[in-house]
């Protein structure tokens, strides 16, 4: 057995060993880069060159960047005036976690910060207006997976990252078309969704009745605007500072992370926030899960690890069939995992199937998606948010929901995912 099967075995033993309670990934990664490091004779200073310093700056810069427009209140006053404009119409009413989720993660909210923030909405309006449960949760988890691959969002960036560092010659189409993909995915499921529950009453037709007293009150603490968020100069700067990071950033090519960290220090300065309020709302563990896999994919991929995987995955003669078995490991690894650290450690393995003739828009997309559909069950954090923004009464029956809807997931999605998006 070599070091680089050893490498293998390893990391499946960091992704098996999430089913313990309170296990870090990112830190046991950490940990094994240096374990793993020392026993191939590799130097430490070397295992440390594989941290990537770049996606620190990216997650950090973004999320302090929407830090400060939720300190401020402008991201509330955004997402109150979203739900105001389609206050009693119920078919839209249900598109309204949709459309957040996506807007959220579009413009490069992480997509456990867009949860957290479109789930209570979600089921707040599932409650309001009897619509399921089930379908509130999935149009708006759904609509952040839609927004997941935009040119700003860590899926999108990761993507074009790792296809420049992987050879996989992405043409200066990706960002768009890599968005395109993300949303007619998202967009589907919405439809399906939709036409599903308006047929079985899941989702009441017309106009919803105005909420009872309990449920106005509810909704007057819930929807009122804070203090900062009527402060029109906060929101102004916010909002200019948002479409500066957008057009700099798209149109420029200016790095999103350093641009996401300079206006977050302008905001901070200029409206005099706490500096500690902000860094806290930075997820670190997120940056020590992205950082701990990422080096230790690099160290994995220098002693040649991905090369051996990549050899026991391919078909001969049928590099298409090679990437719905890739599609599959991550589904079902992503069940229960981390949906980014599965996506970063299997797209090491797509230069060779790219090299053999599958498309390298074709064959992100399909892998990226893969990935990120099976994401709504409740073992993860996904599924942790809803029922912890559910109805205490409901939770029991939606558990059970979730838990039916991700198994399928895994059976379907990768299938789907390869089918609709491998030929790209």
């Amino acid at each position: 057995m070599t070091i680089a099967d050893v490498s293998i075995i390893v990391l499946v033993a960091l992704f098996a060993a999430t089913l313990i309670p309170a296990f870090d990934l990112g830190l046991a990664a950490l940990a094994a880069a240096f374990l793993l490091g020392l026993a191939a004779g590799v130097p430490v200073d070397k295992v440390t060159g594989f941290f990537p310093a770049d996606f620190f700056v990216l997650i950090v810069g973004v999320t302090a960047l929407f830090a400060v427009a939720q300190l401020n209140g402008t991201l509330d006053w955004l997402l109150d005036l979203l739900r105001k404009l389609v206050a009693g119409r119920v078919l839209l009413v249900v598109l309204v976690p949709f459309v957040i989720g996506a807007v959220l993660t579009a413009v490069g909210t992480l997509p456990a910060a867009a949860t957290a923030i479109v789930a209570p909405i979600a089921l707040r309006q599932a409650t309001r207006y009897q619509i399921s449960p089930l379908v509130a949760a999935v149009l708006g988890i759904t609509g952040i997976i839609g927004g997941l691959l935009s040119p700003l969002a860590v899926y999108g960036v990761t993507a074009r990252e790792l296809g420049g560092k992987f050879g996989l010659g992405l043409p200066d189409s990706a960002p768009m078309v890599l968005l395109a993909g993300g949303l007619l995915a998202g967009l589907v499921v919405c439809a399906g969704f939709l036409l599903i529950g308006s047929r079985t009453g899941a989702i009441p037709r017309g106009r919803a009745t105005a909420p009872g007293a309990a449920d106005a009150a509810e909704g007057t603490v819930a929807d009122a605007p804070t203090s900062k968020a009527g402060n029109r100069g906060a929101r102004t700067l916010t909002l200019l500072c948002l479409l500066a990071v957008v057009v700099l950033s798209v149109g420029f090519d200016m790095n999103i992370g350093y641009l996401g960290m300079t206006a977050a220090l302008i905001q901070q300065v200029v409206l005099r926030l706490d500096a500690g309020a902000i860094i806290s709302r930075i997820p670190w563990n997120v940056v020590l899960l992205i950082g701990g896999l990422l080096t230790f994919v690099g160290l994995m991929q220098h002693l040649g690890a991905f090369k051996r995987i990549s050899e026991l995955l391919q078909i001969d003669g049928a590099p298409f069939l090679s990437l719905l078995v890739l599609c599959y490991i991550a589904g079902v690894t992503s069940f229960a995992a981390s949906s980014i650290a599965v996506f970063v450690t299997t797209m090491p393995l797509l230069p060779p199937l790219v090299a053999a003739g599958v498309s390298p828009l074709g064959g992100v997309l399909a892998l990226a998606l893969a990935s990120v559909l099976v994401d709504i069950n409740p073992l993860g954090i996904t599924g942790g948010l809803i029922l912890g923004a559910a109805d205490p009464s409901a939770r029991t029956r939606l558990f059970r929901q979730l838990l039916t809807y991700g198994i399928a997931s895994v059976f379907i999605a990768p299938a789907v995912a390869w089918a609709a998006f491998g030929w790209w």
